[in-house]
């Protein structure tokens, strides 16, 4: 570390307050692994995929992707569902999102008043920003684009739509931040329950594939050849109080570092690590294992590694790599990597309790650590 990030850290030190766990209560999952923590949790335990899935795109620009493995998520029927009403002009994107959240809330008797939601994302849905911009320059009259796609362009379309079908007043937040964008929503969360803000929360990511994000992503080469791109949501019940059927798992802490110097985000990364297990009162020692969250990223991956490394005093116990299974999800992959831990302890239930951590480091310097344990 640097002499600055250590007399930081060093600062930090004295100030920080151990903070009380949260709860998750349930999960909502889409994936290219199916529906749902068990269909996840099948894949991760070395289950062969399903017939029909293959690291193909699907959808009506599948025809347009670069020729790069894509996990896609295949089978995923809107209107069956959610019901035909209101489906007809849905993008992938905020189906994900809506499905997942249906799956998270079964069961669960809601107060919409006091509910809300906090989602991760990269840009919204680029797939229909670039048709309606195709459309646009392209079409005789520009003003007879298809005005049922406009709702599906703002940023915060999934989270409004999830909001207003299932009842929620709550607090509705869209997080956009790159690679640690889950992280960060978690981290957000954690913060409006702390202050009063709502009792309950749900929380996670999504992202969707389409042939011009695809494209993106193959250009730049960010990613090491053969590595699959994903899609998907994990969305979780996250509440401040241990929910009366138990919990999937605790949230401990989860802190951010913004680093201005690439030669630095290691550093960066180290230090919202350390300072993510002091404010949960876990000794680097007690870390059983850690799910990385930049494994197929050219520079990043190794960044990552040296990072954890730094913290821990030493390689990790044990990894967790979501991505190898679902792909290069992006702003969803912090969710994703909850969501495979939490699978893995509901197929295995623990014999003594599991402490992990979540990490995730972006291009754009930001770098965020996420404390979990498995119930008790």
């Amino acid at each position: 570390m640097t002499a600055t990030t250590e007399a930081a850290g060093a600062a930090a030190e004295r100030k920080v307050t151990v903070v009380e766990p949260l709860y998750v209560a349930s999960a909502g999952v889409v994936s290219a692994a199916g529906l749902g923590l068990d269909a996840l949790a099948e894949r991760l335990l070395g289950g062969e995929a399903p017939e029909e899935s293959r690291d193909e795109p699907v959808g009506e620009d599948a025809a347009d992707y670069p020729p790069r493995p894509v996990r896609a998520v295949r089978g995923l029927d809107a209107k069956e569902q959610l019901g035909r009403k209101g489906t007809k002009y849905l993008d992938r994107l905020t189906s994900f999102g809506l499905v997942s959240c249906k799956e998270v809330l079964q069961g669960i008797e809601v107060d919409g008043a006091r509910t809300g939601v906090v989602l991760a994302t990269n840009t919204g849905s680029v797939s229909t920003h670039s048709t309606l911009l195709y459309d646009t320059l392209t079409l005789e009259k520009p003003y007879l684009v298809n005005p049922g796609r406009f709702p599906n362009t703002v940023m915060n379309s999934t989270t409004g739509q999830i909001a207003i079908r299932n009842g929620l007043r709550g607090l509705n937040a869209t997080v956009a931040g790159g690679q640690t964008a889950s992280l960060l929503a978690f981290r957000h969360a954690r913060l409006a329950l702390t202050l009063g803000r709502a009792d309950r929360l749900l929380v996670g990511g999504v992202e969707e594939l389409s042939a011009p994000a695809a494209w993106g992503w193959h250009r730049t080469g960010v990613l090491r050849e053969g590595a699959a791109l994903g899609e998907g949501a994990a969305v979780f019940t996250v509440q401040p109080d241990r929910p009366a059927g138990g919990e999937l798992a605790e949230l401990l802490a989860c802190e951010s570092r913004f680093t201005a110097d690439p030669r630095n985000y290691a550093d960066g990364l180290a230090f919202a690590v350390s300072r993510a297990l002091r404010r949960s009162g876990v000794e680097p020692g007690e870390v059983d294992v850690v799910s990385l969250g930049a494994v197929h990223q050219r520079g990043l991956e190794a960044v990552e590694r040296r990072g954890v490394r730094v913290a821990l005093g030493g390689a990790p116990k044990a990894t967790l790599r979501i991505a190898d299974v679902l792909g290069e999800t992006y702003s969803a992959s912090g969710s994703m990597q909850l969501a495979g831990l939490l699978a893995l302890w509901k197929a295995q239930p623990p014999v003594t309790r599991v402490t992990a951590l979540i990490t995730s480091v972006g291009w754009d310097g930001n770098a965020a650590a996420l404390v979990v344990s498995s119930p008790r």
